[in-house]
């Protein structure tokens, strides 16, 4: 059983950080790249609440097969410490910044035509900036992860 734990572990946290390393470093670039920014807007938006279900089942997966490995790893309240702030991080930005990001962009007509001081576009770029500091947590944590186990 502790052998199985472990390997659902380690995957667990090798598919929530090749997820993670996939959409922020090249699916979003490239949609960016390749389409118009409110059309790219609209196509990462539409992806946002699958990639951040994917991130909270890998973290609920991780966590439930961590007490199995419990005397298994030397760093088990790092382990433990990592993915409970990734989890935390990835269910904040699915519930919280995510809703009120998507409301925020209904509003604002086009990110091409509406200039950047107007208020929505402040708010939303507000929301961004935490999410992404919210995904480079993730993301870090992922790598620091990857390492220990």
């Amino acid at each position: 059983m502790t052998a199985i734990s472990n390997a659902v572990l380690r995957l667990a946290v090798a598919f929530w950080l090749g997820g993670v390393a996939l959409f922020t470093f090249v699916l979003t670039p490239l949609i960016f790249r390749s389409e118009s920014r409110d059309v790219a807007g609209r196509i990462v938006g539409y992806l946002f609440p699958g990639y951040f279900r994917w991130g909270l089942a890998c973290g609920i997966v991780a966590l439930l097969a961590l007490p199995a490995v419990r005397n298994q790893l030397r760093h088990f309240a790092v382990v433990a410490a990592l993915l409970a702030i990734m989890t935390g991080a990835t269910a904040f930005q699915s519930f919280y910044i995510e809703p009120k990001a998507a409301a925020l962009k209904r509003e604002i007509p086009s990110f091409v035509t509406t200039p950047k001081d107007h208020p929505l576009r402040r708010e939303f770029a507000k929301l961004h900036g935490i999410s992404a500091g919210c995904n480079l947590v993730v993301f870090a944590g992922g790598v620091i992860l990857v390492v220990l186990l």
